[in-house]
């Protein structure tokens, strides 16, 4: 659990910090028998910065939970 809560940890702040990426495709525009011509499209993954802050909190409660339970 304790490998779980640092790992949490650390992608939420990756996330944070790096709010996506994005990539080239290239894409078939037309394929006419010899003749074909592509296209580089770019794509873009992107996610919210507040799911960076869910996942540090829940890595959080993940390592305070592992806490309470070797005092007990």
């Amino acid at each position: 659990m304790k490998v779980l809560g640092i790992i949490l940890i650390i992608v939420g702040a990756v996330m944070l910090i790096w709010t996506g990426f994005s990539y080239t495709k290239k894409e078939k525009v037309v394929d006419a028998g010899p003749v074909e011509i592509n296209a580089d499209k770019e794509k873009q993954v992107n996610w919210p910065p507040y799911l960076g802050a869910i996942l540090i909190g829940g890595g959080i409660i993940a390592l305070v939970s592992q806490a309470n339970k070797g005092t007990k």
